[in-house]
């Protein structure tokens, strides 16, 4: 499991990149790189880092889901994701 610092940092960055999207938009499009420098270095998306909702987990990431391989296998497992079934052959 992630720590609780990594996640928040997380959820701080995702804040600021809505906050400045439009700016920093606008200020590509314009190509202001000065101005874009001093915007926050958390606003731009690329620092924006995907991690599972239910332990934070960031390697092993599966957007369809929003959650880690192994938080989605016990999930699975337990019959909590209705239409998904683990494959084997």
């Amino acid at each position: 499991m992630a720590s609780k610092a990594a996640v928040a940092k997380n959820r701080k960055r995702r804040k600021l990149i809505n906050q400045f999207a439009e700016k920093r938009a606008k200020l590509i499009a314009e190509g202001d790189y000065e101005k874009l420098l001093k915007l926050p270095r958390n606003s731009a998306a690329s620092r924006y880092r995907n991690r599972c909702e239910i332990t934070g987990r960031a390697r092993g990431y599966i957007g369809r889901f929003k959650m880690s391989r192994i938080a989605l296998r016990d999930k699975v497992r337990d019959g909590k994701m209705p239409g998904v079934r683990k494959i084997s052959w």
